[in-house]
């Protein structure tokens, strides 16, 4: 089934910016690894109901399998770390750390897969994004709990695995349809999210605060199954840094949510960690903030012209 690939592109950046609120929400009087795991169960099961009634084709050769394996571990690794993570650091800086993936993202498409190469503009980008997460890190707990330092360690290498599935994926470029991929990653990411609950020897919770469980479902439905079809979508027709770049959208709606409904504080710090990052995001993709500006200044143009 084909989807616009700007709608798309769109639903990603509606999700995600709701998602690590509801992340946070989601682990509140339950285990983080039964929250992440009952979440994976219902956007599995979701997706195998869509697969199959839309009679969507579930290729199975070696291309597939590795792609599945692949989308699962990146998930497995990124949703693991993001998790545990969200116990200490606010909902918003989840986001603002995942706004570094377009940069690690590019760094890899330039080893990987020989996309770009790291241009003046691009290491400058890089420099400026390094310097807004130190800024971030010299706010220490005012933005989390008293293990904030490892908590924001935690989702560096989330963000990290994350960087490094997209462009495997992309080098891997399957051919199978979205959903498929969808159903593939998640199979794998269930059983590793099963293993990891066993480990973690929790047990089922004795209740679920309603707040938690309907965070659960959201992210099970919409944070999984849609968005990561929409996510394996648009990898097949956009470059790697380019979705990676639904992530300078994100963090402001991300802090801005955090704020309004749970009462997160945003220090002058984190703006301005998050400003650096954002503009380093912009100067490592210039090609991407330049028709924006042309834009920008050709509808200042007519207004002039207009009340001239």
């Amino acid at each position: 089934m084909p989807y616009s690939i700007p709608a798309a592109y769109f639903g990603i950046l509606l999700i995600w910016s709701t998602t690590p609120l509801t992340i946070q929400w989601s682990t509140q009087g339950v285990d983080f690894s039964f929250a992440v795991l009952t979440r994976m169960i219902i956007g599995l099961a979701v997706s195998v109901a869509l697969l199959v009634f839309g009679r969507t084709k579930f290729p199975f050769h070696p291309r597939a399998r590795l792609a599945y394996a692949v989308g699962g571990l990146a998930l497995f690794g990124s949703m693991a770390l993001s998790y545990w993570a969200a116990r200490y650091i606010h909902s918003g800086l989840i986001s603002v750390m995942f706004g570094l993936s377009p940069l690690m993202a590019g760094i890899m498409s330039t080893i990987l897969l020989g996309e770009k190469s790291l241009t003046p503009g691009k290491t400058a980008g890089l420099l400026l994004g390094i310097t807004g997460l130190a800024v971030i890190f010299l706010e220490g707990d005012a933005l989390g709990g008293e293990h904030f330092l490892e908590g924001l360690i935690a989702m560096f290498f989330s963000v990290f695995f994350y960087s490094a599935g997209l462009v495997w994926l992309k080098h891997i470029n399957d051919d199978s349809p979205p959903l498929a991929t969808t159903v593939g990653a998640l199979s794998t990411a269930t059983v590793l999210f099963a293993l990891l609950w066993l480990a973690t020897n929790t047990g089922m919770p004795e209740s679920v605060p309603l707040r938690s469980g309907a965070s659960i479902v959201y992210l099970g439905v919409f944070g999984s199954a849609l968005a990561f079809t929409l996510y394996y979508y648009v990898i097949k027709h956009l470059r790697a840094t380019k979705i990676a770049l639904t992530n300078i959208i994100t963090p402001v709606a991300a802090l801005m949510l955090g704020n309004w409904f749970n009462n997160e504080s945003i220090t002058p710090n984190l703006w301005s960690g998050t400003t650096l990052i954002l503009l380093g995001l912009a100067a490592n993709q210039p090609e991407l903030v330049q028709p924006l500006l042309r834009r920008f200044v050709k509808t200042d143009d007519k207004k002039r012209a207009g009340d001239a």
